[in-house]
């Protein structure tokens, strides 16, 4: 059993050995075959490899030999571009080395010139000299006196020519001027509708007998001691038949006491309590009546945004006359024909027409502050705010103070047309005629005036002085003394100008 087993292991082993063997011969066959392949391919590389540098050792040469070409080329044009440069160079140098030859030459003849311009200007100064002396010795004064003298003599020319036309200007400027004032003037007026003065100052209050006067005085005179007490005002009553009188320096007091004792006629109950209440009531109706007035005078005028005060002052002017014409309605026309002229102008219409509706504010207490009106009223609107423009043109609208815009010169014309036009005041003929007496007997006062003469309706009084006892230095002095004596001793609407004159008349006659 044994020796199967070991004869099949050793025939197993046997085979093993020859396929390894027959493996091993292929192998190396196919090894030879591929090495011989191999060798064969690299003696064709190696056969390429020298082909190919053959070939590219070829070109390079040729490329260097054409590169070779390009550069001397190259270089035979640089040389040759720069023996053209050299050449111009060589030239440009010929052409400078001759300019400075000439510019040499040149520069030789201009300082001859110049030795030859030095030695005749010093001529010319000898000569110049010699000639100012021989002038000055014929005329018989210095240089210096004689351009001294031509200068003051053009000057004087020069200023007469200028001042004649200066005077020229300005005469067709005031010519031109005036007569655009006066159209100006008569177009604002033209188109104010204003009414006639009318209303009296003085309260009188009818009544249906002469027994009611009883009545109003009361039992030992204590219903119009009570009246009086109450209201402020004086209760007058008199031998008028059927009538009593009202008199107070405060319009409003005069109007609330007028109301109340109106009321108290017509109710009939005439006593201390009755009197007391009916006051009070009135005192409320007139204090809407200013608050109401007020309000529709700046609506009318087109007024903006005014204080309260001022507004309660504004209205207050509607009982306040001045010969016969009403404060307010003299404020409103005064507003009126302010905003025209500054529209005609091309100024603030509307700072205009608020200056003039302020200008108489004043009025409506100056019966308690001492002063002139235009001068409290300027108090009276700075206090509440107002612009300086505004103030300005309240306190110089009777000129008491310098006018120093466009704007207070307006005011001013514009209150004088409202005074002096037909029909805003009214005074009766005696009073005006006793009026222009006293003018002029007033400035007949004073030493050394000859005539004083009242013309243009009281408005302007012309003083002639004696001219032989008195020199011209008196004239402002007089003109001042009277104003202000005018001013103390009379009452008169608007303002007077005072103008006076002193003047020399020499009279001779040809025979």
């Amino acid at each position: 059993m044994l020796i199967p087993g070991l004869t099949a292991t050793a025939g197993i082993l046997i085979g093993v050995l020859f396929g390894y063997f027959v493996v091993q011969k292929k192998f190396k066959e196919e090894l030879a075959t591929k090495k011989a392949v191999a060798e064969s391919l690299l003696e064709e590389a190696k056969e390429s490899a020298e082909r190919l540098k053959r070939e590219k050792s070829t070109e390079a040469k040729e490329e260097a030999h054409r590169l070779r070409q390009e550069v001397e080329k190259e270089v035979k044009e640089r040389r040759n571009e720069l023996q053209r440069a050299e050449r111009r160079l060589e030239q440009k140098e010929e052409n400078l080395d001759k300019k400075l030859d000439r510019v040499s030459q040149k520069e030789e003849e201009i300082k001859q010139k110049q030795e030859d311009l030095s030695l005749r200007f010093a001529e010319a100064e000898k000569l110049k000299v010699q000639q100012i002396e021989k002038l000055e010795s014929i005329a018989k004064m210095t240089q210096h006196e004689a351009k001294d003298l031509l200068l003051k003599k053009t000057e004087d020319e020069a200023q007469y020519v200028i001042g004649m036309r200066l005077r020229e200007l300005e005469e067709k400027a005031k010519r031109e001027s005036e007569r655009k004032a006066r159209d100006i003037i008569i177009m604002a007026i033209q188109r104010t509708a204003a009414e006639h003065a009318s209303d009296a100052t003085v309260s009188v209050v009818p009544l249906p007998s002469d027994e009611m006067k009883g009545r109003i005085i009361g039992r030992e005179g204590r219903n119009i001691r009570a009246f009086e007490t109450l209201t402020g005002v004086d209760l007058i009553v008199d031998d008028t038949p059927e009538a009593v009188t009202l008199s107070s320096f405060d319009p409003v007091r005069r109007e609330i006491a007028r109301l109340s004792l109106e009321r108290l006629i017509v109710d009939g109950r005439i006593h201390p309590a009755r009197i007391e209440e009916l006051i009070e009531k009135a005192t409320r109706d007139v204090e809407e009546q200013i608050i109401e007035a007020g309000e529709s005078a700046i609506l009318e005028a087109g007024i903006k945004n005014l204080n309260g005060e001022l507004l309660r002052m504004l209205g207050s002017l509607k009982f306040r006359f001045s010969y016969g014409q009403n404060m307010l309605a003299h404020s409103l026309e005064v507003a009126h024909l302010s905003g025209i002229i500054a529209a005609e102008l091309g100024i603030d219409e509307e700072l205009a027409r608020r200056s003039g509706l302020l200008h108489d504010i004043g009025k409506a207490v100056d019966h308690q502050v001492e002063g002139s009106h235009a001068a409290i009223g300027a108090d009276l609107v700075r206090r509440y705010g107002e612009k300086p423009d505004v103030i300005s043109a309240i306190a110089s609208h009777h000129e008491n103070i310098e006018q120093t815009s466009v704007n207070d010169v307006i005011i001013a014309a514009a209150d004088a047309i409202s005074a002096s036009r037909p029909g805003a005041r009214r005074e009766s003929v005696d009073a005006y005629v006793k009026r222009l007496e006293k003018l002029e007997t007033l400035a007949q006062t004073f030493p050394n005036v000859s005539k004083a003469y009242a013309i243009q309706a009281g408005r302007e009084v012309r003083v002639v002085i004696d001219p032989i006892n008195t020199d011209d230095g008196i004239v402002d002095k007089l003109a001042y003394d009277v104003a202000r004596k005018v001013e103390e001793e009379m009452k008169y609407p608007g303002q007077i100008k005072i103008n006076v004159s002193r003047e020399v008349r020499a009279t001779e006659y040809a025979k």
